[in-house]
């Protein structure tokens, strides 16, 4: 797609597009309120923030979606009770919809949230005309949701971790009498005390369970529109946060606008005073209500060259994480290019605290399995891969090698860790394959099975051109120990439709931390997580236990030692190969007031501006 075709999706293309609920009208004010809270003139020109993402969206169901891409938009949409505060660094917990942060009993079994009266719901016809106030009871219900079968949750697993009681139990009664969900049975796990207050009980006693009501997985949705809308969450979702879904191409263009009944909520945030760019936007912004954009359209571009185009043509406002290819001439040496600053463009270099792994199906015929012989295949396999390679090649340098599956900037992430999982030995990988039987046998010069089948792995991927240059490696590290590989690409939402269903061989993911911890990364790998975390279906007992114990304990030596010992049987077993830890870089341009990358806050747009005289002035 070329630059000026990007431009019409995003101007001309708009028009064509069916509404999916009102639109503000077109001289509606501007959302640069002054910092005493006055609007500014009805005719100030509309203020927009334009980017693409190089994901697909899912859907915009809280209880249903996973990936990264639709849980950001869902997280402008849709309330948890908590969020993450913008520019603290470390990160803190902050109260979103309710009074303060909850009251956590001394064991961590109860959590009591008080939510703030005078919330309001975007309108909606569900709503028969009048305004719907957020209440505790809407919390209840949105974590029920979760449990229902006919929503296939993708987190479910963690309340399920979490053990509410009552939960899973009145999941189990709607699966065997495949009878609807009962949303009005109460259970112990949940207590709604009044109006306004409600518990969550758990049976673990986990104390970074609270990190999770930060997560727009938990952010509040009315039952009257899931109800009126039967079947239709994905695409008519209506929250209580500062956006509401206007316009919507599937898998093209995604348009949010203000919502008009946002509460008073106005930018107060702390940044890091070593942070002169920032401690400048924040000073700017401060006492201004949120949030300050008008509109956010954003673009599905799967192609990175496209992408980045667009951005130095000033078409896009920003770009989420610029294309590997060009970052030895945009950050020569991690630093921006002498040209970019010139133009006045801001860089924001981070970790992203995420996974990039390549899993093995352990219910797979092929490369499943227990036995030594089934393990010995996985870890040759492993070994073959040269990490080196990838993150000089493809990945340009932005990454570090993983030797177990928790990232840095997470609780349980140990820098002294070293494991097998980073290490590439040809010569171990072609001796662990021949002492285990797997041999050429017929004289093609391809290893087969033990029993004298061909061994070939199908490794799933995505067709654009860094996951092709990725797998251009794969192949080189197989060729080289002499199994065959074939790749099935195909796009992102369908191959993690078939991943959750247990129906790829294999599969190379990236897993982003919602929360400071590595108990999410552990995750990926524990047995009752098969089919939503755990893509691998690995289910081993001494894991399973391992995992468990450390999901109980405060953070400290104890925990980080029990988290170490689950790391070395992920490697043992490799039911995944843990490849690298990305570094990201996101830009932006001179106009947009106060980008900053929190990687636990999904929705920054409503914490930043943009200068619409100088906007206008770059447009093409």
């Amino acid at each position: 797609m070329r630059a000026a075709a990007v431009a019409a999706l995003l101007m001309g293309a708009l028009g064509a597009s069916m509404p999916l609920q009102a639109q503000a009208p077109a001289s509606a004010a501007s959302a640069a309120s002054t910092a005493t809270g006055e609007a500014p003139p009805a005719d100030a020109p509309r203020k927009v923030l334009r980017y693409a993402i190089r994901v697909a969206e899912t859907g915009f169901d809280p209880a249903q979606v996973s990936d990264l891409y639709s849980r950001t938009i869902t997280a402008g949409i849709f309330d948890a009770p908590l969020r993450f505060d913008y520019l603290a660094r470390p990160v803190r917990l902050k109260p979103s919809t309710v009074e303060a942060l909850p009251e956590i009993s001394a064991d961590f079994k109860t959590l009591t949230f008080r939510v703030k009266p005078g919330i309001y719901f975007a309108d909606d016809p569900a709503f028969k005309g009048r305004k719907r106030e957020l209440t505790a009871a809407d919390y209840l219900y949105t974590i029920k949701r979760h449990y229902d079968p006919a929503n296939k949750s993708s987190n479910l697993y963690i309340l399920e971790n979490a053990l509410l009681p009552g939960l899973s139990e009145l999941r189990q009664q709607a699966l065997k009498s495949k009878k609807p969900f009962d949303y009005d049975r109460e259970v112990a796990g949940l207590k709604l005390i009044d109006r306004y207050t409600f518990q969550v009980r758990t049976e673990l006693g986990d104390p970074r369970f609270v990190n999770n009501f930060a997560d727009a997985f938990l952010g509040a949705v009315a039952r009257e529109v899931i109800e009126a809308y039967p079947g239709k969450a994905m695409e008519h979702p209506v929250g209580t946060g500062p956006w509401r879904l206007a316009e919507w191409r599937r898998s093209s263009l995604i348009v949010l606008e203000k919502n008009p009944h946002y509460r008073d909520v106005f930018y107060d945030e702390t940044p890091d005073p070593a942070d002169r760019r920032m401690v400048e936007a924040a000073a700017r912004l401060k006492g201004r209500k949120l949030p300050m954009l008008d509109r956010v359209e954003i673009a599905v571009i799967e192609e990175n060259q496209p992408r980045w185009l667009s951005f130095l043509r000033n078409e896009f406002d920003l770009v989420d994480d610029v294309p590997q290819e060009f970052l030895p001439q945009v950050m020569p040496q991690n630093k921006l290019a002498p040209n970019l600053v010139r133009r006045g463009m801001q860089a924001v270099r981070y970790s992203r605290s995420d996974l990039y792994f390549s899993y093995f199906n352990m219910e797979d015929p092929v490369v499943g399995g227990y036995t030594p012989d089934k393990v010995a295949l996985r870890r040759a396999i492993a070994l073959a891969v040269d990490l080196e390679k990838v993150i000089r090649l493809p990945r340009r340098g932005q990454a570090i090698p993983a030797q177990g599956p928790v990232p840095p900037g997470t609780f349980g992430y140990d820098p002294a860790f070293r494991s097998e999982m980073s290490q590439h030995d040809v010569g171990r990988a072609r001796a662990l394959l021949d002492l285990y039987g797997y041999v050429d046998k017929d004289g093609d010069g391809w290893r087969d099975l033990p029993d004298g089948s061909p061994l070939v792995i199908e490794y799933t991927t995505e067709p654009d051109g860094e996951k092709r240059a990725l797998a251009e490696l794969w192949q080189k590290a197989l060729d080289g120990i002499q199994v065959r590989i074939k790749f099935r690409f195909g796009k992102w939402p369908e191959n993690l439709k078939a991943a959750t269903a247990g129906k790829l061989q294999m599969w190379g993911a990236g897993w982003s931390a919602t929360a400071p911890d590595g108990d999410t990364f552990l995750g990926l790998a524990y047995g009752p997580n098969k089919g939503q975390a755990n893509k691998a279906r690995f289910d081993l007992p001494a894991y399973n236990t391992l995992y468990a114990r450390q999901k109980r304990l405060p953070n400290g030596p104890e925990r980080q030692a029990l988290m170490n010992e689950a790391q070395r049987l992920v490697v043992a077993y490799m039911p995944f190969k843990a490849e690298v830890h990305r570094i990201y870089t996101d830009m932006a341009q001179p106009w947009v007031i106060g980008y900053d990358r929190n990687i636990y806050m999904r929705d920054f747009w409503a914490y930043i501006d943009v200068d619409t005289e100088q906007q206008a002035r770059a447009r093409p």
